[in-house]
């Protein structure tokens, strides 16, 4: 109630030209946007970000194999095998970022799963690899100088009898000699899915096959997409081929939310994807989960269905605070004049830029707001999903009235966009503007609620947001569908934009300017370097090329691999990064994947209340719960009767 006084007193202040009130002032440093707002019940992990996940899984003390055992554990709890939906970043094109996978999708396919396990066994420092075998891709993870193999598709590894977990080959070393001392079953699934039958695979198959924890009597996995009888034919190979299926690590959840801003994440889904599953009808009731529900799964299915809504909150200060650039614009509460926000210098455009980022992939979106135009003035409306490097004119609105935009097929598989209206001429302006997307997400991590007492706990952690550059850098195979390496505009010197091949000696730079000042850089790559010679140099300039500081070399012999580095150590005051990819290449050196994130200090940032609701059905009636979290670590009780079914939590800023 305080800081609602704040705007209706005496002016004695000016802030941009304008005379406004001394509290009107104060209101305007009230921070605008709660960046990493952390919501976890009892009932779930927090696995937010790569350092959150180790923290979960990755305990002290822990032998490689257990480290093993914990990714693998970690695939398969928040993953279903099913067809994978596609980002077209990489050359395989489908989602091979292992948090993506746990918080934006829930399921994939076994390149999908192996890049994952890849992925987290190298951010521990562990050496991993996919390999291509008779009808499958699987990984591999090396310690004690040998390889060990997990394999999070189709949720199965084996144990040697000295408990020491088995590799490929010596999983197709058991499954060719028991061919051999039995002939009639190689390569016939039928036959061998018949011998399987009343735990027969068990006792009378080869022993390592036997020590597969979660199988069925039949030798089926709990999902029944895989088996006993499937092992035998896959693994009846006579070399496995290395595939690198080139894990990105980058992508973290930070939910960031600005006064007017609302989260809205689903239990359930409205059979919207970014393509098509059978994900998407996966229940709580259905058996096919059994493996994940073993390791502590929880939630009723994979996919979810969100919603983020921004009525951006025009008529006060706060407008600015969260926005991205407010220009040449007055609102009400400075001025006292109509509309809610308005040009002020009539002689020049009035320039309001939204940011639209997001920790969960984009399945549509729309732009409603009602214009307010000036004689002879217009309200031309832009859209941006290259960080601003260029825009795309959507409409131009010379006469008041309500408007409302569709997005279309712009923003999905989107994470960030902007939105620019530009205001000209004396009286114009808007009176309303709302943003709402569609979300695509996983219930798996999501802080579930049961029956009895469920603890709910919120934190909000550094107030930063995040710049991310993620292109196909290939752009030839992006089919319209994503952005390449050439709409991100690199500074090519001796190089090709595809793959950023470098001509003998050459480099491929990226701008990143950010809108505050940048904490860390982080970059993710996938990359060739066939020759031992070919290499990659990966460093940061932050006084506009003058140095550069090297974040990591890369080098070969290696058809393919990925490598994960970061910079922590960044000049004060930095607003833009040069990142540059120099390459040398004698065979072929070449890169494949790239994520590159700047991560800075939002200008804006700071806590405030959050106010969190949760909807959920006992014995089929409904139930609703409000708390409003005061503190930046706060934690509170809902107490569930029997037969709770979870099905929604939004989170928004409390009123001031």
């Amino acid at each position: 109630m305080v800081l609602k006084a704040l705007i209706a007193c005496v002016a004695v202040g000016c802030v941009s030209g304008i005379t406004i009130s001394a509290r009107a002032a104060d209101l305007a440093a009230v921070p605008g946007v709660v960046s990493h707002i952390k919501l976890l019940s009892d009932k779930c992990e927090d696995v937010s970000s790569l350092e959150d996940w180790k923290k979960t899984y990755i305990k002290e003390g822990m032998s490689d194999q257990d480290k093993a055992l914990a990714i693998w554990k970690t695939v398969v709890r928040y993953r279903h095998q099913t067809n994978p939906s596609s980002e077209w970043r990489c050359p395989d094109t489908h989602v091979h970022d292992p948090l993506k996978t746990i918080h934006v999708y829930g399921y994939g396919m076994c390149c999908c799963a192996t890049s994952n396990v890849t992925g987290l066994a190298r951010y521990l420092g562990m050496e991993a690899r996919g390999l291509s075998i008779t009808s499958h891709t699987i990984s591999e993870i090396k310690y004690d100088n040998t390889w060990h193999m997990v394999d999070g598709s189709l949720m199965n590894y084996f144990l040697k009898p000295n408990g020491v977990i088995a590799s490929a080959d010596e999983i197709r070393d058991a499954v060719v000699g028991w061919h051999e001392a039995n002939p009639g079953y190689k390569g016939d699934g039928g036959k061998l899915l018949q011998f399987a039958a009343n735990g027969n695979w068990r006792t009378k198959g080869p022993a390592l096959l036997a020590t597969y924890p979660y199988a069925q009597e039949n030798g089926a996995n709990p999902a029944n997409v895989h088996g006993w009888h499937a092992t035998m034919c896959e693994y009846d190979y006579k070399q496995a081929v290395g595939y690198e299926t080139m894990p990105s690590l980058g992508y973290e959840l930070n939910i960031q939310l600005r006064e007017g801003e609302r989260i809205t994440r689903n239990w359930s889904n409205q059979k919207k994807v970014i393509d098509w599953t059978d994900a998407d009808i996966v229940d709580g009731g259905q058996a096919i989960l059994g493996v994940q529900r073993k390791l502590g799964d929880k939630a009723p299915g994979r996919i979810g269905n969100g919603l983020v809504e921004y009525d951006v909150p025009l008529a006060t200060v706060a407008f600015r605070r969260g926005a991205l650039t407010a220009e040449n614009l007055a609102c009400t509460a400075e001025d006292k004049v109509a509309p809610a926000v308005h040009v002020m210098a009539p002689d020049k455009s009035g320039v309001l830029i939204i940011r639209m980022p997001s920790s969960y992939v984009y399945l549509g979106g729309t732009v409603s707001f009602n214009a307010v135009v000036g004689t002879g003035g217009a309200i031309v409306v832009s859209y941006s999903d290259n960080n601003g490097m260029d825009w795309e004119k959507l409409t131009t609105v010379n006469s008041s009235g309500t408007q409302k935009l569709d997005l279309g097929n712009r923003v999905v598989r989107k994470y960030d966009y902007r939105i620019k209206l530009e205001m000209q001429g004396k009286g114009t302006g808007l009176d309303v503007l709302k943003i709402t997307n569609e979300i695509q997400h996983s219930q798996a991590p999501l802080p579930t609620l049961a029956d009895g007492k469920n603890v709910i706990t919120l934190s909000a952690g550094a107030q930063e947001g995040t710049i991310t550059i993620e292109p196909n850098t290939d752009p030839d195979n992006t089919r319209g569908r994503q952005l390449s390496v050439k709409e991100f505009h690199p500074t090519l010197t001796s190089a090709k934009l595809t793959t950023l091949r470098p001509e003998g000696k050459g480099s491929a730079t990226f701008s990143v300017p950010t809108p505050g000042d940048i904490t860390r850089v982080r970059v993710n790559m996938g990359y060739r370097c066939r020759d031992a010679n070919d290499t990659f140099v990966v460093s940061s300039s932050f006084d506009g090329g003058k140095t550069f500081v090297e974040m990591g070399k890369i080098s070969g012999p290696t058809v393919g691999y990925t490598k994960y580095m970061v910079l922590s150590d960044v000049p004060a005051g930095s607003r833009n990064v040069l990142v540059k990819m120099e390459g040398k290449e004698l065979n072929t050196a070449c890169v494949f994947a790239l994520r590159i994130d700047a991560d800075y200090k939002e200008p804006a940032g700071g806590f405030r209340p959050v106010k969190i609701t949760y909807t959920w059905d006992e014995n089929g009636q409904a139930k609703t719960d409000e708390h409003i979290c005061s503190k930046p670590s706060d934690s509170y009780e809902i107490t569930c009767g029997p037969k709770t079914t979870v099905k929604s939590v939004a989170m928004e800023l409390a009123p001031l």
